[in-house]
């Protein structure tokens, strides 16, 4: 179903800019277990926020699901009459995140949309995940796309994002690259593979501080952000409406 990440083991004299088409698709599940210190942590962690704050009869949504791995784990922990609706840009990820629904057919129904989570209708949610993919959207519409999601959900309702982040001290910020780049080492990236997605994502993947995002998550109209999970420069917030 999925390969070994080998898209930038060669040099790349014309470095094209990252997308998530077919190529990325099929090696995505390696991809972002071998970049994203704790991202196993970060699913497993939804299931329990869901347990925490999904409401029966509600709708929970994925923004940017890829491959499903928030749908899968918020349909398992998810309460009866729910519904989900996972959203994402790439047809290639959804055909894939299809077949991963497949394998599980028992839980609660599954909408997948493609389509810009910009463009999508919050309405009876009690359960958002944004799994690193905000800082794939212009950082002038994030603050729009958060406060509609805050008003198409119930109080009680919750949000997790999780990002990249940048540090504004330049010391930290180069302490925390470099250790994220050993644990990319220690996953078996070499560094001509560092270098060359690092340089496939700039401009792609656009990083903002902690404070930024818990500031904007306050504007956006949540009565509560904290953030829950951190490993090196990759954070989860869990923000409560």
């Amino acid at each position: 179903m999925t390969g070994k990440d080998t898209l930038f083991d060669t040099p790349q004299p014309d470095m094209q800019a990252f997308q998530f088409d077919e190529r990325v698709a099929s090696v995505f599940s390696d991809m972002i277990n071998r970049s994203v210190p704790g991202y196993a942590m970060t699913l497993e962690m939804i299931g329990v926020i869901t347990r925490a704050h999904a409401q029966p009869g509600s709708r929970l949504y994925d923004l940017g699901c890829s491959l499903g791995g928030s749908t899968l784990a918020m349909r398992r922990a998810a309460p009866e009459g729910c519904e989900i609706i996972a959203v994402d840009t790439s047809a290639p990820m959804l055909e894939r995140c299809r077949i991963n629904i497949d394998r599980e057919p028992e839980g609660v129904p599954v909408t997948l949309l493609e389509q810009d989570i910009r463009h999508t209708t919050f309405e009876n949610a009690t359960l958002v995940t944004l799994n690193f993919t905000l800082q794939f959207i212009p950082e002038a519409d994030r603050l729009p796309l958060l406060t509609r999601i805050a008003d198409g959900m119930h109080e009680g309702g919750a949000l997790v994002l999780s990002e990249k982040i940048h540090f504004d001290d330049p010391v930290t910020q180069a302490q925390l690259t470099e250790l994220h780049h050993g644990f990319k080492r220690a996953r078996g990236y070499s560094d001509l593979e560092i270098a060359q997605k690092r340089a496939a994502l700039e401009n792609v993947l656009i990083p903002e501080t902690l404070e930024t995002h818990l500031t904007r998550l306050r504007q956006a109209g949540f009565s509560h952000a904290a953030c829950w999970f951190q490993c090196f420069n990759f954070i989860s917030v869990l923000a409560v409406k």
